[in-house]
């Protein structure tokens, strides 16, 4: 897409002329004739590129460029003015301006000076990005289930397929999308995501495809949406069960047809994106409630990765906990806390019903309590050490007053861990307990349990 553009100056045929002369040459130019409205502009815009005259009514020019300095990212300002001295000039750049012109102002002068700035722009966003790839998103852990999903990754990672990953809460969905990002072509380019749950249904059009100036009441500037701006990148859908049909219907076109138009606009936008979505919800129950489209889901549906609950791999809990242990110590400069085996024979004893999330945070919370730099299972919460004589969720099954009800979560329990120990192979797994594999496969399906990675 071409680069964006603001142009600041309180004389409006300056503005125009400007305006034209950039359009002329492919970029894409908005234009404020004050610094107020140029701050709101970059707050709902962000520009590649300002053009900042200095002598302007309420808020000058060197004002704005000091609050624009403040921003990150930052774009690069050049700075124009019909009253300048050496003094101003200095000041401007000590402030951060890339390059200060006097007016009358020569056009050729100009488009030098932004084509250098904009390719300062992009040096500085591809150093953010190396900064980045220093650290990779990481899935720890050795056991089978999660060496799967490493597996997948590497796998689909190189390609431009789109990819559904599914899993509980607090499995690490989110990492999965990153790592896929961080291996792929496009890991040069942005990574941007949108969590469909925690945006008002309202909203939601506006955060995907951005608005035009007026186009509903408080739309005070142009703004651009998720899809503008992960063009050439990634677009993480997370939570993506949680959109309205409607919305359903609108996302399934532009995913189609990878072009789009701004609420409230009529200039069509076409963008190149790979997709990776993600939710925690059984997608065909959905479907079959009515509440997700089928076609939508077949779209996404390109290559499905499952996250395996952490119950389903309780092996790669010593590693997880040790990475977290670690994490903080450097994080706060202390020497590293450690686990007794006792303790770590507790924690594998555990359900997690909030999967590494959960493990992470009480982690974090023994890190800080605990006084000593060994953490034993008398430093565990209650709920955990009534755990450690049991298998990992029974205490569970044992608290519930229904037998029925008890008798299918000591169910759930038992196949979800017979099926981890056949990396989620239906056929091995129903083999090695003495059922039917179609007995299995209704017998999953009315206990709510994924088939896992290799479901057949």
């Amino acid at each position: 897409m071409s680069a964006h553009i603001l142009v600041v100056d309180d004389e409006k045929s300056i503005g125009l002329a400007l305006k034209g002369i950039l359009g002329d040459e492919g970029y894409e130019v908005s234009l404020a004739q004050d610094g107020a409205e140029a701050l709101a502009l970059v707050e709902d815009d962000p520009p590649d590129l300002v053009l900042l005259d200095i002598w302007m009514p309420g808020l000058d020019g060197l004002e704005v460029l000091a609050r624009l300095k403040r921003r990150q990212p930052s774009p690069p300002v050049i700075m124009i003015s019909g009253h300048a001295n050496l003094e101003m000039a200095v000041k401007a750049t000590r402030l951060g301006a890339f390059d200060f012109i006097e007016k009358p102002l020569d056009m050729d002068k100009i488009l030098l000076a932004a084509r250098n700035a904009l390719a300062l722009g992009r040096l500085a966003e591809e150093n953010l990005l190396l900064k980045a790839k220093a650290g990779p998103p990481r899935l720890s852990g050795s056991s089978p289930a999660i060496t799967a999903v490493r597996e997948a990754i590497a796998r689909v990672a190189p390609t431009d397929s789109w990819v559904l990953i599914t899993g509980e809460n607090g499995t690490g969905k989110e990492l999965v999308a990153h790592a896929i990002h961080h291996l792929s072509p496009r890991a040069d380019q942005a990574l941007v995501d949108v969590n469909c749950a925690a945006i008002p249904e309202e909203l939601i059009e506006s955060e995907l495809f951005g608005h035009e100036k007026g186009a509903f009441t408080g739309a005070t500037a142009r703004k651009r949406g998720k899809f503008d701006l992960a063009d050439r990148g990634t677009l993480f859908l997370d939570e993506i069960a949680d959109m309205s049909l409607k919305t359903q219907a609108k996302i399934l076109r532009i995913l189609q047809e990878q072009r789009f138009e701004r609420v409230g606009g009529t200039r069509t936008i076409g963008v190149n994106v790979r997709v990776l979505a993600a939710t925690n919800k059984d997608l065909p129950a959905e479907i079959a409630a009515g509440r997700f489209r089928e076609d939508l889901y077949y779209r996404l549906n390109v290559i499905p990765i499952a996250v395996p609950p952490l119950r389903q791999r309780v092996d790669d809990i010593p590693d997880l906990a040790q990475e977290f242990l670690s994490a903080h110590a450097a994080k706060t400069g202390l020497a590293p806390k450690r686990l007794t085996p006792a303790a770590l024979e507790v924690l594998k004893a555990h359900a997690w019903p909030g999967n590494v999330r959960e493990l992470k945070n009480l982690i974090e919370r023994l890190v800080i309590l605990c006084p000593g730099q060994e953490i034993g299972p008398a430093d565990l919460p209650s709920e955990l050490r009534a755990a450690e004589a049991h298998p990992a969720g029974l205490p569970q099954a044992l608290a519930l007053d229904d037998y029925k009800e008890a008798r299918a979560a000591f169910e759930r329990l038992y196949l979800e861990q017979k099926l981890a120990q056949h990396q989620g192979n239906v056929s091995a797994t129903a083999e090695a307990i003495g059922l039917e594999r179609s007995h299995l496969h209704k017998k999953l399906k009315s206990l709510g349990i994924r088939e896992g990675l290799n479901g057949d």
